[in-house]
């Protein structure tokens, strides 16, 4: 299913709650002395301290691994999808197979201005101009509003995408949009990712078998050559990395 709608809105607990929710997090999964907890026991950590209606796991739709994940433990939960007006068409084809195949309830968030009254109010091709402002008005802006009616919130970063990415912890508290976000796969791999799609059977966005191995808006991404950096593809030719989503 996928809906316009505002997320579901929850009875959340204060910051302060969530905060030390999240530091008891780190030392119970810490506390695992053999390995470094799974993605599987990352998320059913949070299924059992939150409901399905505090949680919602945010999705570029490159692939469906991480909703599949999540949803094994929390049937019906909310995937937010940037619905920033500028996507490729194998994206939005694969958040409607998301949508339509697994046990998800997909939220279109879409930015306060349209990509028309964008360019009417700021000028055409703002990401070419200032793509940091294009993704702060066309991404963070409006994930961050949205995930004020949750309480904690899935992320599909891995360490492996980026230097920046490097220290990505499984648990931590969000200060910037006030709640716990989780990286479940984090220690995964892009053939653990891969993996994983294959024996589940996840909808995987076409793009990736025709050199995107990381996939945003369609002006700002392009192919990446074998061995580059898979987000060297992002803003290429721009001192950026990042859109700020987890920055």
């Amino acid at each position: 299913m996928t809906v316009s709608l505002a997320p579901r809105v929850t009875t959340r607990r204060s910051a302060a709650e969530l905060e030390a929710l999240a530091i008891r997090g780190n030392e119970e999964l810490g506390s695992l002395t053999d390995h470094e907890a799974t993605p599987a026991e990352v998320v059913a950590w949070v299924a059992r301290n939150f409901g399905v209606g505090a949680a919602a796991v945010a999705c570029s739709m490159a692939d469906a691994a991480l909703p599949h994940l999540v949803a094994a433990h929390l049937p019906g939960v909310d995937v937010l999808f940037l619905d920033t007006g500028y996507h490729f068409t194998e994206t939005v084809a694969t958040r409607d197979e998301v949508a339509r195949t697994l046990d998800v309830r997909v939220v279109d968030v879409r930015p306060e201005q349209t990509v028309a009254e964008q360019n009417a109010a700021l000028g055409p091709d703002l990401f070419a101009r200032d793509a940091a402002q294009c993704c702060a008005l066309r991404k963070v802006a409006p994930l961050h509003n949205a995930l004020q009616g949750y309480e904690v919130w899935f992320t599909g970063v891995r360490r492996d995408e980026a230097p920046t990415r490097t220290n990505t912890p499984l648990i931590t508290w969000d200060e910037k949009n006030g709640l716990v976000k989780v990286n479940p796969v984090a220690a995964w791999t892009w053939d653990d990712l891969s993996t994983y799609a294959a024996l589940n059977k996840v909808p995987m966005n076409l793009l990736l078998n025709y050199g995107y191995p990381s996939i945003g808006c369609k002006p700002c991404t392009r192919p990446v050559a074998p061995g580059e950096d898979p987000r060297s593809g992002r803003w290429a030719g721009l001192d950026k990395t990042e859109c700020g989503l987890h920055t």
